[in-house]
């Protein structure tokens, strides 16, 4: 035994009792990890019999190796890439998608802002996102439709990510057009984990992890077999760059999870609590910057800020036999947040300032339930699946107007109710050595019901429902090398608020309401291939055609965004994950996209750019592992120049990040790592917009000016790891 039972009885019994003190109610369902022992099952992959290939043994960062998925843009991010690289923030962990780029516009206790395949996605609108089952995404969020906060994320409890790019798959419904990412956590750790880490601008953060079979509690040394219990508990500081009016950044964030069984036959229960307040530097005018007369990490209202708290309970079960496999899972939550922000400053409301609050209290419910048979069709090996999938919320959202974060006018005061229901079928047959098929098709239906306490005329409801239909292709391999081919539609869900409202809470004018739900159209074709010892490489060229646009409204009359034309994306893809030997591993991922409206002049605007759709990505990295006691990694992420304005006449520049991490074994339980975070200390933005704008009750308003969050200057992170 690793440590002993009372040692491994005593922090279990402590992070039970933080957890339980939290009010933790929270978890999530679970993935298998052979590298780790985890044993619980992959997410709903196409349930085909594919044919048998070689085995492959992965020595890299990603399990995307020829014969392992149904899209040249579908994969698998191993957990151990995520233990390898330095990370600023923890949503920072979708970064490994490739094409991804995370960047933040506020506090860092405010969900990140998420770019990918040309698209602005704000918080989460069109990529959708789950930990361990439970959805993450947001509908009729206080800031942001699909409003994706993973701030409770613990990077060093993930197991994998399991991504898919493009509406394809029929197992993905509301906010997955662009893609989706399903975040598994381990069901044990081989070592416990104690990890303090100490870094610039007053960060700080403690994680404590371990895992224990539930014989060994409280009774001594027995057999490592029956359930297993893991526990961990984090807790984070962090005062940001801003020495005038420091962030404090305060975060608690705990997890429970306990497990029996394997990727065959098992289920687990968890639990998760987390808290966090920050105060926040929202975006600035770029004039201000560029004239000195603010510094380039100040805020223009230092009283911006928030606070949020999810609890979430979480449970899932897996059965295999010789007809098929069962999968069930089920959750349930709270959510809170209360965030103040201030866009404007002065333009709307010189007397007091544009602040505004964007408060909501959230209930929700729900759970998936699936069934695939295997079976002959045509005398060919087939699989067949049949999904259903449930989500209620109940939400009490308001947005007021405040100045220092009291708020004195309510604009809008909800009571919503929203229920999304989503049935699909797939059958995936392997129709010949060289090819197999996907076709699956889905049905949703969205149900909102709305009672304004504010205004009586906006109470109301809204339903609608879509079907979407699915397909793919792949043929081969031929020498070691496959070829796809994709088409399919998605959706996302709009604002229960925009799909009922009749009168706008902010002019008492007309509202113009939009569609519960709004559709998208994705193709693609690609390749992947082996052919190369050690080198997976896949590329990939797609479409996708949006009915609604969603663009950012930086105004207290809205504070997030609202829905403009259609439109129209097309793009590349390569990435190529490289393993030189056994001890050096190299990443490039590259991809390109052209964005535009589908209409010219639309949206009241002249032009046809889409704002702050980012035409080019990359990222480099290269890890060397094992070298004595020595480790180590750099990551290189480019963003390209990228429109602010629909005519094109404003832009934002390109930006070049590099990180570092250098990591010691001082022996077999302990080890220092040294992380340098935009190490060459280059300034860029995290984001830029086009917006109006008065800086002070007696300035002029600034029409169409440019107001940007800067990204963080160097930082340098020293954490000590101490394993039990």
């Amino acid at each position: 035994m690793r440590a002993s039972s009372a040692r491994r009885s005593l922090f279990v019994a402590i992070a039970l009792g933080i957890a339980c003190a939290s009010h933790a109610r929270a978890g999530a369902a679970a993935a298998s990890d052979n590298e780790t022992g985890n044993t619980q099952p992959a997410a709903s992959k196409p349930a085909a019999t594919p044919k048998t290939l070689a085995a492959v043994h992965v020595v890299g960062h990603y399990a995307n190796g020829v014969g392992t998925s149904d899209a040249a843009s579908q994969g698998v991010v191993l957990g151990s890439l995520l233990q390898d690289i330095p990370l600023l923030r923890p949503g920072e962990v979708l970064e490994t998608v490739p094409g991804l780029v995370v960047t933040q516009h506020s506090g860092e206790g405010k969900a990140n802002q998420y770019f990918l395949r040309g698209y602005n996605l704000d918080h989460g609108t069109d990529f959708a996102t789950s930990v361990d089952g439970v959805p993450v995404n947001m509908p009729t969020h206080a800031h942001g439709q699909g409003y994706t906060d993973l701030n409770f994320l613990i990077p060093e409890l993930v197991q994998e990510i399991d991504y898919r790019k493009g509406p394809y798959f029929a197992q993905n419904g509301d906010f997955s057009s662009a893609g989706s990412a399903d975040v598994r956590y381990r069901n044990s750790l081989p070592r416990g984990i104690a990890d303090l880490t100490f870094g610039s601008f007053d960060y700080r953060r403690l994680l404590l992890a371990d895992s224990v079979p539930v014989s060994h509690l409280g009774h001594g040394d027995r057999q490592d077999d029956g359930p297993i219990l893991l526990g961990a508990l984090e807790l984070v500081g962090n005062d940001g760059p801003d020495r005038r009016d420091p962030e404090r950044l305060r975060k608690f964030n705990s997890l429970l999870r306990l497990s029996d069984g394997d990727a065959t036959n098992g289920w687990s229960a968890d639990a998760m609590g987390y808290r966090a307040r920050w105060n926040s530097t929202d975006q600035v005018p770029q004039e201000l910057i560029d004239s000195g007369e603010l510094c380039r990490f100040c805020a223009l209202d230092p009283s911006d800020g928030g606070e949020t708290a999810r609890d979430v309970l979480s449970a899932e079960w897996h059965a295999h036999d010789d007809s098929g496999y069962t999968r069930a899972s089920a959750y349930a939550g709270h959510y809170s947040l209360r965030l103040f922000s201030d866009f404007t400053y002065f333009e709307l409301r010189p007397q007091t300032g544009d602040q505004f609050e964007q408060a909501e209290a959230r209930n929700l419910f729900g759970g998936q339930f699936a069934r695939g048979w295997r079976h002959g069709l045509f005398g060919h090996d087939s699989t067949t699946e049949a999904g259903v999938q449930l989500r209620h919320d109940d939400i009490h959202v308001g947005l007021f107007n405040s100045q220092a974060r009291v708020p004195f006018e309510t604009v809008s005061d909800n009571l919503v109710r929203e229920t999304e229901a989503g049935i699909y079928l797939q059958n995936a047959t392997t129709w010949a050595p060289w090819l197999r098929s996907l076709v699956g098709v889905r049905d949703d239906n969205v149900r909102m019901d709305l009672d304004s306490q504010t205004i009586a005329d906006n109470s109301g409801h809204a339903a609608q429902g879509r079907v979407s239909p699915k397909l793919a292709l792949i043929l081969g391999p031929w020498a070691k090398t496959e070829f796809f081919v994709d088409i399919g539609n998605g959706f996302h869900s709009n604002d229960a608020r925009g799909a009922i409202y009749r009168i706008d809470p902010t002019t008492g004018g007309p509202y113009s309401q939009v569609p519960a739900l709004v559709g998208s159209f994705g193709k693609e074709v690609g390749l992947r291939s082996e052919i190369v010892p050690g080198l997976q490489s896949s590329l990939a060229l797609w479409s996708l055609d949006s009915a609604s646009e969603l663009v950012y409204a930086a105004d207290s009359a809205t504070g997030s965004f609202e829905p403009n034309g259609a439109s129209r994306r097309h793009g590349l893809e390569w990435n190529n994950h490289y393993a030189l030997n056994r001890h050096l591993l190299f990443d490039a991922d590259l991809a390109w996209t052209h964005a535009r409206y589908a209409h010219a002049n639309d949206n009241g605007d002249v032009g046809d750019r889409i704002p702050n759709a980012v035409p080019k990505v990359a990222s480099f990295g290269l890890a060397a592992r094992d070298l004595g006691p020595w480790s180590g990694d750099i990551k290189l992420r480019y963003v390209g120049r990228y429109p602010l304005s629909q005519d094109g006449s404003l832009t934002a520049p390109s930006s070049v990040v590099t990180n570092i991490r250098i990591e010691r074994r001082l022996g077999e339980s302990i080890a220092i790592r040294i992380d340098g975070l935009n190490i060459f200390n280059r300034k860029y933005d995290d984001i830029a917009y086009e917006q109006d704008y008065r800086v002070s009750p007696t300035a002029p308003i600034v029409a169409d000016g440019i107001t940007v969050h800067p990204g963080d200057p160097r930082e340098v992170r020293v954490t000590l790891r101490m394993k039990f």
